[in-house]
């Protein structure tokens, strides 16, 4: 991970001149959704670019320790070792960036990581997820049981009453709470952009959390109506490049929900190098929240290597 953003003070006046212009936006995500994606080599090397700065997640009702095991294995392992070995990449340490659980499953995490002697880092959802709809003292407790049981990073949900309402003070002190909690593990900040109602609360939400210390911001939990789409990302990743250039602090993006296809990951590849150049395209400061992406990109790398589509059964989970 890169140097944390330590956060600032609240601007206020900052958030209150916020204005995004609806249009304009969507002319550029259009623009950004008809360009031409690379070919071949290019493409399957930008696609283990995309494993890297996965976070493979699992975030069900029903996941067990064999579960979560598997998904670790699979994030030490994520594409065919002799997939990789023809393309010489077999000795590149590929790995996804991050497994992501539910607090509950962080113990089996940690230990089928600490197992094998991988050095991936545990993401642990908390503060309520995902609605947020607990009280402050719970969630911060979720939160530091969540890093107690060796979460190095902590993806929080806001709350979005807060956003929709403009009590910007107020959630600017409930995620100075929330980083505090966080100690040493790094905090992504989920929107939940599909509940916040316009551009200009995603952009307002987007500087306040990152004045209050977020390493990242991320679209959705996955779980909302409308999850990660190229419009909110453009919004955000412009608050991002705003909050740079006035603080000289780089805040992480992760797009979360809803991205499945290896076309989608290079879609959002492009996203960032357009808007926030080469710097962001690392694990550092760019994830993919996803569960069954992975999947579909290492279908497309058995492809290129071998000229023909695997069966879902021959790229196992792990």
């Amino acid at each position: 991970m890169s140097a944390r953003n330590p956060g600032i003070e609240l601007d206020l006046g900052w958030v209150s001149r916020v204005r995004v212009n609806h249009p304009a936006v969507l002319r550029r995500a259009q623009k950004i959704q008809s360009w031409k994606l690379v070919k071949k080599g290019w493409q399957a090397a930008w696609l283990l670019r995309a494993v890297t700065c996965i976070d493979l997640t699992t975030l069900s009702g029903d996941d067990t320790p064999s579960n979560v095991q598997r998904l670790c294995l699979k994030a030490i392992h994520p594409i065919r070792d002799d997939l990789l070995k023809s393309m010489d990449m077999d000795d590149k340490g590929i790995t996804t960036a991050a497994v992501c659980v539910y607090p509950a499953r962080v113990t089996d995490a940690v230990k089928t990581l600490k197992t094998a002697k991988s050095n991936i880092p545990v993401a642990s959802v908390a503060t309520g997820f995902p609605a947020g709809q607990t009280s402050l003292k719970t969630r911060l407790e979720e939160v530091r049981q969540a890093v107690e049981d060796g979460a190095r990073e902590i993806d929080i949900v806001i709350n979005r009453t807060l956003a929709l309402t403009g009590q910007w003070e107020a959630l600017y002190h409930e995620i100075c709470q929330f980083k505090k909690a966080c100690g040493e593990a790094h905090m992504k900040t989920i929107l939940a952009v599909g509940e916040l109602g316009s551009f200009t609360n995603v952009y307002k939400a987007s500087l306040v959390a990152m004045m209050a210390g977020s390493d990242f911001i991320k679209t959705s939990t996955g779980k909302e109506t409308v999850n990660a789409t190229i419009p909110v990302a453009i919004v955000m990743v412009r608050a991002i490049r705003d909050y740079f250039w006035r603080t000289g602090h780089k805040v992480g993006f992760k797009p979360a929900g809803g991205i499945r296809t290896a076309k989608d990951s290079l879609i959002w590849l492009t996203l960032m190098k357009e808007e926030l150049g080469d710097g962001w395209l690392k694990p550092d400061l760019f994830r993919l929240g996803a569960s069954s992406l992975l999947a579909d990109i290492e279908r497309q790398i058995y492809h290129y290597v071998t000229g023909k589509y695997a069966a879902y059964h021959e790229l196992p989970m792990a």
